[in-house]
């Protein structure tokens, strides 16, 4: 039985910045529309949070059972490593949704934007199928699109959304630039497993790109969601204070090109998950120093 400290692991909190990013971009832009609510705010990120969590358990599982992680180079797999049984790890991701929904549906009431139903339950659908089901579309090279559309532009628009009643640039900007890092985040996390997923069949967008390609579409992704903020820096000058990230991108970049070996790129998932964290934080306080400028 996986004791507590394990649980703890495999929940692999340090996912979670990819996690709470969109929510502070998308509450900094309703505040920039003079529309912040806290409790929608809280409940956005309680629904965010949960469901990466839920994602985590259920790519433990599913990868577990099929054995993609017997020699994988990382942080434990509860599965994987025999410390829990494949479906106490299901119900754990199975429990977790459910209260991502809980949640979920607390916002739908105080929005009263009933359509949203839709859109957490596709949020949970895509969550399990990432690496769930017969046809899992993480192993077919889509994880990179969930993460993005999901983790970028439905958690940042929706944050929004559920706060001013609509979207704005900044919000698609922020939404743009954090899905962004959440993917590369997952890319420099399918560089390191390229050959264990080759031997399992699981064909990562990493793994079809090819080792080099892989390693340069990390490097690219950063760039691009840290230039981009200067489309809004007519009217909102406090925005390029995003661009003091790019100090901190360099040794993960740097890492990423030159890491030959797999255990080098653990650092990267790391750095990457704070250089999200720091991107949302900055985008956020130059949305806010520049509101009324």
């Amino acid at each position: 039985m996986a004791t507590a400290a394990q649980w703890i692991q495999g929940a692999r909190l340090r996912t979670l910045p990819a996690a709470i990013a969109p929510v502070l971009i998308g509450t900094a832009a309703a505040y920039e529309m003079d529309s912040f609510l806290l409790p929608n705010a809280i409940l956005a990120a309680l629904v965010a949070l949960l469901l990466q969590v839920g994602v985590n358990f259920a790519n433990d599982y599913s990868d577990g059972i099929r054995g993609t992680d017997d020699d994988r180079v990382g942080p434990l797999r509860l599965v994987g490593s025999g410390a829990a049984k494949p479906e106490h790890v299901k119900w754990a991701a199975f429990g977790t949704f459910a209260l991502a929904m809980v949640f979920g549906l607390a916002l739908v009431v105080l929005t009263q934007a009933w359509w949203l139903i839709l859109v957490g339950l596709g949020c949970v659908m895509a969550a399990w199928g990432y690496t769930g089901g017969k046809n899992p579309y993480g192993y077919m090279g889509l994880g990179d699109l969930f993460v993005f559309v999901f983790f970028g532009l439905v958690a940042t628009l929706g944050t929004t959304y559920t706060q001013a009643g609509h979207i704005s640039l900044p919000a698609v900007i922020g939404a743009i630039g954090t899905g962004l890092i959440a993917t590369a985040l997952l890319m420099a996390n399918n560089v390191r497993d390229i050959p264990t997923d080759m031997q399992a069949g699981k064909k990562t967008l990493a793994v079809r790109l090819g080792d080099k390609h892989a390693r340069e579409s990390y490097v690219l992704m950063l760039a691009v969601a840290i230039l981009l903020v200067v489309i809004l820096a007519p009217g909102r000058p406090w925005i390029l204070i995003v661009l003091l990230l790019i100090p901190a991108c360099l040794m993960p970049a740097w890492l990423m090109i030159n890491g030959r070996k797999r255990k080098s790129l653990i650092p990267v998932l790391k750095q990457t998950g704070l250089i999200n964290l720091g991107y949302s934080i900055l985008f956020s306080l130059g949305l806010i120093l520049s509101h009324g400028f």
